[in-house]
């Protein structure tokens, strides 16, 4: 992709152009750089923010640094479009986040200048020290930066890596993103601590760096000394200890203007010089920078989709029905309001999981501990030890973060915690890091866990009541975005655990969906007069019907949204066996295989799960059935 107003860019076909060229120069690819982001993410949406807030820097460390030998790993990933176009893929910008187009996150298989993979937050230190300690072990690689934001280095991963780095003692960078902006408000001691910074450290081989930062921070406009002053008390600490960062064993610099391409070019190069250990360089960004509707606007232009770049206004499809993570914002909202006992937590995604609605009313009872998945799942834990009724709401793919803490502090222990797992199944344009494949089968061997998939918006509702009812765990897990469309029932009443629903009588074959997936199977059982089985429960398993369409049946087939692996349609042929039913079985489901990014739809055909593609999988099996006993129709 290539633009007229962009000439200074159109000359940098990979970091080794950037290299080549002067400050001034440098400066004018950031200004062209920024307007080619904004153009791209208008045409396919995306993580606009963030990206925009890392332009000079972007800029700058490959201009610096010898990538793709200097290993650069961007934590997250939401920030790395800049990145994207400067590494040789500025062409294939239109296919970001799309079907066979590039991926929104950094990607090992797609670039040499993605060294490693990223998605969830807070692993970038590590794998920097990874990098670190692979050189120093005599392999091809040469510095590594880690570039993580003021949101992610509040994670508990994050502080171990900072701890090891720092005992390590070896040469590596760490890169702070500091825009006081997550896509929620930062959360933690760390967030103020670094809110709070008074003072620095003149001493090691940084003191002049320290000097020559705080001199261009006297002569920067009000905005930025008032950033800097706000990222110095964020930092420091006690002025005669040093900053935390120092007490781990790193050199701290900072903090510097991220969108000052002379100080940045300034800093990074003086630290490439002279680093002999760990260095910290603190940079203050602004997220959205040079795009007015953007700046300031928390997550509203975080995740964006397409949008006019005149106006701002993203084009939304028109949704014919509530989500399911409105549908449980409200049933939730409800719940709290007749019992003071219930509260919420959710791990930095108050209005992605729905949350916020019953933070509007009852906002002491909302808690979000940030990007903290292991302490949100024990938090709650605790609460439902106190008495209190945890909701836990959390994605799925972000569920996996914290499954000792499952298995350890909830299961094991048979806590009242109910999760609330939004994003499960295929999740669409943020692709494999994202998809909810997993939860099923990592939940479904867990002791006293109950575990619900919800057909419909009514069902999501009344199986969250369900959960409340329950002595121990439980989870009800739903897909992003909007559901059928059923209207909610306004009495909320408990249904009965462990039981299905049978949806459709018909012959020869039976098929069993749970969640999502029930709907494709009732229009699919039409056309092969077939019996539909809404499951609603993984775990307790409806025995009685699994065993009803056994004996009535020639063949049962499961479909289900998540991985076949461990899954619910295993669930189904282990209760067959122990029940000494011999009958063929056809588990449909995610593969042994990776569903990339794409549209939910192109997620569902790729893996098999549309409904014609469902559709020709059981009517090509189903000459193969041998005929059963005769034993009748349900």
């Amino acid at each position: 992709m290539t633009n007229t107003n962009t000439p200074t860019l159109d000359r940098v076909a990979g970091p080794a152009d950037l290299r080549a060229m002067s400050d001034a120069e440098l400066g004018t690819v950031a200004d062209e750089l920024r307007g080619e982001v904004v153009r791209a993410v208008s045409q396919t949406g995306g993580h606009l923010g963030s990206s925009l807030g890392v332009v000079e820097l972007s800029v700058a460390i490959h201009a610096v640094f010898d990538t793709p030998r200097d290993k650069l790993v961007w934590d997250v990933g939401h920030q790395c479009y800049p990145h994207k176009i400067l590494t040789g893929r500025r062409a294939r910008m239109s296919g970001l986040r799309q079907g066979g187009g590039i991926s929104g996150f950094t990607k090992r298989s797609e670039s040499e200048y993605d060294p490693f993979g990223a998605a969830h937050s807070s692993t970038s230190i590590s794998a920097a020290l990874g990098f670190t300690v692979g050189r120093d072990m005599g392999k091809p690689t040469g510095d590594a930066i880690a570039v993580i934001g003021d949101g992610s280095i509040s994670a508990g991963m994050a502080y171990e890596a900072l701890n090891n780095a720092g005992h390590e003692g070896r040469r590596m960078f760490v890169i702070l993103n500091d825009n006081e902006m997550s896509i929620a408000p930062p959360v933690g001691a760390m967030s103020s601590y670094l809110s709070s910074l008074s003072g620095l450290s003149r001493k090691g081989p940084f003191g002049g760096l320290v000097a020559m930062v705080e001199g261009m921070e006297q002569m920067a406009p009000k905005p930025v000394r008032d950033g800097a002053r706000r990222a110095r008390e964020l930092v420091t600490g006690l002025e005669s200890r040093g900053t935390f960062f120092e007490e781990l064993g790193f050199d701290y610099i900072g903090p510097i203007d991220g969108h000052d391409m002379t100080q940045l070019l300034s800093v990074l190069r003086g630290a490439k010089a002279r680093a002999t250990g760990p260095v910290l360089i603190h940079c203050c960004t602004v997220k959205g920078k040079g795009y007015s509707h953007a700046e300031g606007s928390d997550d509203k232009y975080h995740g964006v989709s397409k949008f006019d770049v005149g106006t701002g206004v993203q084009a939304k499809a028109k949704a014919n029905a509530p989500s399911y993570t409105g549908v449980f914002g409200d049933a939730l909202t409800r719940e709290a309001a007749e019992d003071p006992s219930i509260v919420a937590i959710t791990a930095a995604m108050p209005s992605g999981t729905g949350v916020d609605r019953m933070a509007k009313q009852f906002p002491g009872r909302v808690f979000d501990v940030g990007i903290a998945e292991q302490h949100g799942v024990t938090f709650a834990a605790g609460m439902a030890a106190s008495g209190l009724e945890p909701f836990c709401a959390i994605y799925s793919t972000f569920l996996q973060r914290g499954y000792d803490q499952l298995i350890h502090d909830v299961a094991l222990q048979n806590l009242p915690v109910l999760f609330a797992i939004d994003r499960a199944g295929l999740v669409g344009g943020d692709g494999a890091t994202h998809q909810g494949s997993y939860d099923i089968c990592f939940m479904r061997c867990l002791p006293n866990m109950t575990i619900m998939a919800p057909a419909d918006e009514d069902e999501c509702r009344q199986m969250l009541y369900t959960g409340l009812q329950l002595e121990g765990p439980a989870a009800v897990r739903y897909p992003r975005g909007s559901g059928p469309g059923v209207l909610p029932e306004q009495e909320m009443r408990a249904l009965p655990v462990g039981k299905a629903q049978l949806r459709r009588k018909g012959n020869g074959i039976a098929l069993l969906a749970f969640g999502a997936m029930v709907g494709a199977a009732e229009s699919i059982g039409a056309r092969l007069d077939a019996s539909v089985v809404n499951m609603r429960f993984v775990k307790p398993l409806d025995v009685d019907m699994v065993m009803r369409m056994a004996d009535t049946h020639d063949a049962l087939v499961t479909i289900e949204d998540g991985v076949v692996a461990g899954g619910a349609g295993g669930a189904i042929i282990e209760c067959l066996a122990e029940q000494g039913k011999l009958i063929p079985v056809l588990n449909i489901g995610i593969g042994d295989r990776i569903i990339e990014h794409g549209s939910r739809g192109d997620n569902l055909a790729d893996a098999g799960l549309d409904e014609e593609s469902l559709y020709r999988t059981i009517d090509n099996w189903r000459p193969s059935v041998p005929a059963a006993a005769p034993g009748g129709i349900v």
